[in-house]
């Protein structure tokens, strides 16, 4: 059954990318995604997509290497905060409370089973457009960009995890996320597992690392109005060099419609619409998906592509070796 604390956590707010490349990674999100700069502060830019109430979206740092910084997450009230931060110090998880940044009051820094960094607050900033981005209709966060991808705002991270069994269990009971799908793997446990917040069909999603390694980051999906959008966003990626991996096609599990690219840094990068669908039963059961089933491919067929299962960042050695070879068929 529906637990109270189930809605403690409102959504995704905010994700720290890491790129070796960025000024590369910056034309990306700015000129290709139509993101707009709204702070620089030292080696980060803080980029918000054009329908986020909240300041920023990423904040793209430079970096030694690529990957994923600290996730941030907005609580549903000051009371849902102390109950999430409760909770996470008896894990032994916290690292305790940290002064405001850009755009969010002060937060609470944590990490998960797999040292992935998060935060957690509950104040937060609304973004107040200038003349420049100020929209015609009053119920816009801004101003409608109308060029490149148009990415509206954030939809869900993946993260990498050595152990996925461990960390679906940190979301589920400790952070009071609702699972909505996992694929079982025959010999027990879990090659991946969907977690939502609210009526969205997944946030956070934990897939299996095959090198081993803790802390690796698969993706970080936008949200687009429509399919036809990621339709044309693959033709605009094709023309400007953007190596495009997957897609466009439509998942099996939770259904979205997606495109995977890479951004200059390495990062996986997905722009997905899920349509009409929402999760609107409070008991809503798990979704069960086996070995055999994953195997079929996705919704209408298509082969999973190799290096989904091989490409993560930070980069392990022989990484651009490794995903050549597994597009070849080989192994290394």
């Amino acid at each position: 059954m529906a637990e109270r604390e189930n809605f403690d956590l409102a959504h995704i707010s905010a994700v720290e990318i890491l790129t070796p490349k960025f000024e590369e990674s910056l034309w990306f999100f700015k000129d290709l995604l139509a993101m707009r700069e709204v702070a620089r502060i030292g080696d980060s830019a803080y980029l918000r997509c054009w329908d986020e109430y909240e300041t920023y979206s990423i904040k793209l740092t430079a970096s030694d290497t690529n990957g994923v910084g600290r996730t941030m997450l907005r609580a549903t009230s000051p009371e849902a905060l102390q109950r999430r931060v409760a909770a996470i110090e008896d894990t032994g998880y916290g690292e305790g409370w940290k002064d405001p940044e850009v755009g969010i009051g002060e937060y609470y820094e944590f990490e998960d089973p797999d040292e992935h960094l998060f935060g957690i607050y509950y104040d937060t900033e609304l973004y107040q457009a200038d003349e420049q981005d100020r929209p015609a209709l009053k119920n816009q966060a801004a101003r409608y960009p109308g060029r490149g991808v148009n990415a509206r705002r954030l939809d869900h991270i993946n993260y990498l995890a050595s152990d996925v069994n461990v960390t679906g269990d940190f979301w589920d009971q400790v952070m009071k996320a609702r699972e909505t799908e996992q694929v079982e793997l025959d010999a027990g446990g879990y090659a991946a597992r969907w977690f939502r917040f609210a009526q969205k069909s997944y946030d956070v999603v934990y897939s299996d690392d095959w090198t081993g390694e803790r802390g690796r980051f698969h993706h970080l999906a936008f949200a687009t109005d429509t399919r036809e959008d990621i339709l044309k966003a693959a033709d605009f990626f094709l023309e400007e060099g953007v190596y495009i991996e997957y897609g466009p096609y439509k998942h099996a599990i939770n259904q979205t419609f997606f495109l995977y690219v890479w951004e200059p840094g390495g990062n996986r990068i997905e722009f997905a619409n899920a349509g009409a669908r929402l999760i609107l039963n409070p008991d809503q059961p798990v979704v069960n998906w086996s070995e055999a089933e994953r195997a079929k491919g996705q919704a209408w067929g298509m082969k999973t592509v190799p290096t989904f299962h091989t490409h993560g960042t930070p980069y392990v050695e022989n990484q651009e070796e490794i995903d050549r070879a597994a597009l070849e068929g080989r192994r290394v």
